[in-house]
């Protein structure tokens, strides 16, 4: 028989970036929860507040658009924001039945995190990382105390609201109603989870990533352009997106410490090779979509044409 969940009706989510913020709109839209999100600053968590509300109309008016209500679309939208509040003070944590961690993928910064998150939560919060390339092990170790049954991995994909897969990692010592309880918030926003090991990159990144290198690697060694390795990939093999288009539109930075953490970890296995180029790129603050200039000029989220590669 599967375990009850543990209850949680209060979330909150540290960290309101790109991927923070999605988690916080598609669980306020949920429903079944009210939703604090933490940025670092008042400054940060007031622009966070204002590009949740732009992102929660903005698909109102995309339902509406679909044949949906408006007015019905815009009490919804209304009850979504109204169960979200965006702050720059930790301590709003400490009232979360589960937390999930939103923080730049640094494995330092991330260990320094969870010793102090520690102290923040209540003493059986559910802490959940919605880290890529970290392991959760490693996670809980540095949360301390008893971090091995109740730090999960929550892994959602950009653009989170569009996005239908949640990877959901757990450790052989994860407490059973932990693990029901971040399979209930998951199926509650409306996506599909599937669990996952905690191993390097899980599932997705872990063919994604050393795919993504190797199309850089490819265009380090000049085999063909950057635009055709991206055409060769969409109609060769079906692909949505090119490889290098998503690595701009991930994050080349992001890619590369990926990259690092897990060449750290496996110094031996040949999948987790850095290119030069990523480095070179990312040295010169090529870092993609974010940066407005990656392997491509981007105006907001739309590529625009290829920029010479350095030599």
């Amino acid at each position: 028989m599967s375990a009850a969940a543990r209850a949680v009706k209060r979330v909150g989510v540290l960290g309101v970036g790109l991927m923070g913020a999605g988690i916080a709109q598609v669980t306020a839209a949920a429903g079944a929860y009210t939703v604090v999100a933490v940025e670092s600053t008042a400054a940060l968590a007031a622009k966070a507040r204002a590009a949740l509300e732009k992102s929660v109309r903005a698909g109102a008016a995309r339902a509406v658009a679909k044949g949906a209500d408006a007015a019905a679309a815009g009490a919804a939208a209304d009850a979504t924001l109204a169960r979200l509040e965006v702050t720059a003070d930790r301590g709003a944590l400490a009232g979360a039945d589960l937390v999930i961690e939103a923080a730049p993928e640094d494995a330092a910064f991330k260990a320094r995190l969870y010793g102090e998150l520690r102290a923040l939560v209540r003493a059986d919060a559910i802490v959940a990382s919605n880290t890529s390339g970290l392991l959760i092990a490693d996670l809980a170790r540095a949360f301390g105390g008893d971090g091995a049954q109740r730090v999960v991995g929550l892994h959602y994909f950009n653009p989170v609201p569009a996005m239908a897969l949640v990877e959901v990692i757990t450790l052989p010592t994860t407490a059973p109603d932990v693990r029901a309880a971040a399979l209930a918030l998951v199926r509650a926003q409306k996506k599909t989870p599937i669990l996952a090991a905690d191993t390097p990159g899980f599932v997705v990144n872990r063919l994604l990533v050393p795919a993504l290198a190797s199309a850089v690697a490819l265009a380090g060694a000049r085999v063909a352009s950057v635009p055709d390795i991206d055409a060769a990939m969409r109609l060769g093999a079906g692909h949505p997106m090119g490889p290098l288009t998503l690595a701009d539109y991930v994050g080349l930075d992001t890619l590369l410490a990926i990259l690092r953490n897990w060449r750290a970890a496996h110094p031996a296995e040949p999948a987790f090779s850095v290119p030069p180029l990523l480095e070179a790129l990312v040295k010169e603050g090529r870092l993609g979509r974010k940066s407005g200039a990656g392997f491509y000029a981007w105006s907001g989220d739309k590529p625009g044409e290829p920029i010479a590669l350095p030599r």
